[in-house]
């Protein structure tokens, strides 16, 4: 039997394994649970991902978009804003909205810890955010306020509590020259 021309199975098999992780956590992702949620033969996931990790990888890159395009919108290159002001704003478009996508995006993050293969796609995400921010400050307050930002977002994910774009602001302005 000929083989059938999907050239978007590897996309749905990495759509799929989003959706594994979100209901399930990263333990609840194996090639057969991605197969079946894409409605593919298991022989397809491990055809476009020999191990599970390169899955994850796939997946992180693709969960990690979420908060970069919410910066990309709020910190467009050369803003003169205020720089806490929109940072801020930008964790509450993203905190406020789908949890579930920011609760996965630090589910893939934090798996790096135990995962080696995903450590270079967080580096990535950390460095390309990191450079974002430095274009409105310089590097050494960039990567203090994506280490608050990181802390803030834990600490509303892991607590259930609201986010408090006003605090979030006070907090981040601190940082700031």
């Amino acid at each position: 039997m000929p083989r059938r021309y999907d050239p978007e199975r590897r996309q749905r098999i990495i759509d799929a394994a989003i959706r594994v992780v979100g209901d399930k956590g990263i333990a609840g992702l194996t090639h057969r649970s991605a197969a079946a949620a894409a409605d593919v033969p298991l022989g397809s996931t491990t055809y476009h991902f020999a191990t599970l990790d390169e899955l994850l990888v796939a997946a992180l890159r693709q969960a990690s978009e979420g908060f970069g395009k919410v910066l990309a919108e709020l910190l467009p290159e050369g803003g003169r804003g205020d720089l806490a002001t929109d940072l801020a704003r930008a964790l509450g478009e993203w905190l406020d909205g789908d949890r579930t996508g920011a609760e996965l995006e630090y589910e893939l993050y934090l798996a790096a810890l135990r995962r080696p293969a995903l450590r270079p796609v967080a580096a990535e995400w950390t460095e390309e955010t990191a450079l974002r921010l430095a274009g409105r400050t310089d590097p050494v307050t960039a990567r203090a306020l994506l280490a608050l930002m990181d802390g803030i977002c834990l600490q509303v994910l892991l607590t259930g509590a609201s986010y408090d774009e006003e605090y979030a602001r006070e907090l981040l302005a601190r940082l700031i020259p």
